[in-house]
């Protein structure tokens, strides 16, 4: 009697079969968590956008920025100022030399500043908006965020491109979320 080394050729397709299962019970799962987490990085990331825009305000005394870019980084070795205000990293102020677009998370954010000077006291800009869109609505992620001088972040559950506005959150789709609600 030979004794039998391995495994057969129906073991070893029941086996295949079971990890298959499992896999298509778990995938979806995890792009859903995936989404879910961009979703909650690009509502902080536009928290953080309100935060270093209220300390823009309180330092140089003019309003809000004018671009997003008057909140990044100063060059190496320079102080900051009015124009580089060192408030956001590199990459959500679009100061990052791969892309001058803010990406992360896969969202695209949007700055809009509205009427004013930047960094003149005398005619400083009052308002601005900043919205974050998803790159690939569905996948990267469902909803759309906005904030603005508020300090209220907004959701859009369309997941739609809304563009941003000098004068707030203006589209009627905008609801404010317990989960992103108020700073």
């Amino acid at each position: 009697m030979r004794k039998q080394k391995g495994f057969s050729l129906i073991e070893l397709l029941i086996v295949v079969a079971i990890i298959l299962i499992i896999a298509a019970i778990a995938i979806p799962n995890l792009l859903r968590s995936r989404m879910q987490a961009n979703q909650a990085s690009a509502a902080g990331a536009l928290r953080t956008i309100t935060t270093a825009n209220v300390a823009y305000s309180a330092t140089y005394n003019a309003g809000f920025a004018g671009l997003i870019l008057h909140l990044a980084p100063p060059a190496v070795g320079a102080p900051a100022t009015f124009d580089a205000a060192d408030l956001l990293d590199a990459m959500l102020s679009g100061a990052n030399p791969s892309t001058t677009t803010p990406t992360k998370s896969g969202y695209v954010f949007t700055y809009v500043a509205g009427l004013g000077t930047p960094g003149d006291p005398a005619d400083p800009i009052g308002t601005y908006t900043a919205v974050a869109t998803p790159v690939s609505p569905g996948s990267t992620g469902q909803s759309t965020f906005c904030v603005d001088q508020t300090n209220v972040v907004m959701k859009d559950s369309s997941g739609g491109l809304t563009a941003a506005s000098g004068t707030g959150c203006v589209n009627d789709g905008w609801t404010a979320s317990a989960t992103v609600g108020p700073m």
